[in-house]
């Protein structure tokens, strides 16, 4: 068998590798488990030959058993996500022309009509496994592993597909990067279709031999329990978590708090990713727990990039340097390296790390490789040697009045403002600007706020091109299921 070489996952080691709950499994248990349901899988098959199998599930002991039960009978997994609504999981379905799709009881029902309707055979964990493991395939690293869809936030989703060899250097870079060891234990809540959850968190931790404790969402109540007990000494969240820690501090006494505040601050390891980090969140969270944020940049296509280091400065707004075995390089718009510091460009990654080809799409997968370099669609800066995000070229860099504006950078100043609770900034076609920069905002409660007032509040702030020349009250920005705003959904407004 020669999968993903998990290696406590490879023996019977007798350590905990995951926690569901009140229960326990240890990595011998999990492996016995995950080849029962890869002979399950193959029924009178050698191999599945690259089958498409998709899983609705979130974080749970069956969907580590499904992933790696996939990978290890020779086919491609498909994670989808819990929240997607029934047309979204029917473009991820056709797309990838899924043929079973593994879902336990509580979601049969609501996949039953769209799994018979596209001819999908809908089974659960319990259906497939095996009484017993029988003989399975050798896998070889540059075979086909996984399929997961882009976020979709600027164009529909397309299935980036990585092999064993990819989801291997993704997994091993991290786990030099970040330090990990057998020692560490980590909650997991993040939704499990996204490369932040499978790669970062959970691949590391069972590739350590840590300990990843599996939540089905974000529960507050029960992971602060679990900090305050000293439970965990790593911790990876989106910033929207992070924000939501901070609200949640807020409604509880000063004693409970600071035990919470505690028990982050005895942990090894605090990271924050998949959306950028405002300054502002990164400076209450050092102040509140004395963690200094790890931010690091990746995407579905390359799994992590460019990081902050574990030992070294960590700086805010910034997200370091390249991984090891990673090559970064900043392009003009002329697809020209830039070798001087401080010149925005788009980012370009290569490396084993980076993704095989988008599924069935040729055209896309060659439109977005240029001389082997993998285009990225951010721009970046770096200064003193640190990467600075300055949004999607598509979405996030704003071209007014002749300059080019990053709307990352412009939100961050406005959410230092006392009356804003989140901002999401964009450029809007204009016969005088060429884009006007237009912001979106939505105001704590009990609080207003006037365009007026905004615009003298921002100077002084911001450099006069920069602020806003429209404001628009919203109730709460659009987000994706990882906390990242839709901003094509701000445009349709409009």
């Amino acid at each position: 068998m020669s999968e993903i070489p998990f290696p406590y996952l490879q023996n019977d080691s007798d350590r905990v590798a995951l926690i569901e709950g009140d229960v326990s499994y240890t990595y011998s248990t999990v492996n016995a488990r995950i080849n029962r349901f890869a002979t399950g899988l193959l029924g009178d098959q050698e191999d599945l030959q690259e089958e498409r199998i998709a899983f609705f599930m979130p974080a749970s002991f069956d969907y580590v058993t499904t992933m790696h039960g996939v990978w290890r009978a020779g086919g491609i997994a498909v994670p989808l996500n819990v929240a997607s609504a029934v047309s979204e999981l029917d473009h991820y379905l056709t797309s990838a022309s899924v043929t079973r799709m593994i879902a336990n009881a509580e979601y049969q029902e609501t996949l039953r009509e769209l799994c018979d309707s596209l001819n999908i055979q809908l089974v659960s964990v319990e259906d497939v496994l095996a009484d017993e493991a029988g003989s399975l395939p050798e896998i070889a690293a540059e075979r086909r592993a996984m399929m997961l869809f882009t976020s979709g936030t600027t164009n529909k989703p397309k299935g980036v597909v990585c092999t064993h060899h990819t989801i291997r250097a993704q997994i091993t870079t991290l786990i030099d990067a970040w330090a990990w060891t057998e020692d560490d234990v980590i909650p997991l809540f993040l939704p499990l279709h996204h490369i932040h959850g499978i790669v970062n968190i959970l691949s590391c931790g069972l590739w350590a031999g840590a300990t990843v404790h599996l939540f089905a969402k974000f529960d507050i109540p029960k992971i602060s329990e679990q900090i305050v007990a000293g439970t965990y000494n790593v911790f990876m969240a989106v910033p929207t978590i992070y924000v939501k820690l901070i609200q949640y501090f807020d409604t509880i006494d000063a004693a409970e708090l600071q035990k919470i505040c505690d028990g982050f601050k005895d942990m090894r390891l605090n990271i924050s990713g998949s959306a950028a980090c405002p300054v502002k969140l990164f400076n209450q969270w050092k102040d509140l727990t004395g963690q200094v944020l790890l931010e690091r940049y990746g995407m579905t296509e390359i799994g992590m990039g460019i990081s902050n280091p574990y030992n070294g400065e960590r700086r805010a707004g910034a997200v370091g340097q390249p991984l090891p075995g990673v090559e970064c390089q900043l392009f003009d718009e002329y697809d020209s390296p830039i070798t001087e510091e401080a010149i925005p460009g788009e980012i370009r990654i290569k490396g084993d790390n980076v993704f095989l080809e988008y599924w069935d799409n040729d055209a896309a997968t060659n439109e977005s490789f240029k001389d082997g370099w993998f285009c990225t669609g951010d721009v970046a800066v770096v200064e003193d040697g640190y990467y600075r995000i300055m949004g999607r070229s598509s979405v996030d860099i704003i071209k007014s009045g002749g300059y080019k504006l990053s709307a990352l950078e412009i939100e961050g100043t406005l959410l230092t403002h006392d009356d804003i609770s989140e901002v999401a900034v964009i450029g809007v076609e204009d016969d005088t600007w060429g884009e006007a920069v237009t912001a979106f905002v939505a105001v704590k409660d009990g609080a207003t706020l006037e365009y007026d007032a905004l615009k003298q509040w921002c100077d002084g702030k911001m450099s006069s091109y920069k602020i806003p020349k429209t404001l628009i009250l919203i109730d709460a920005l659009p987000r994706n299921a990882m906390g990242k705003v839709t901003k094509p959904g701000l445009k349709e407004m409009l």
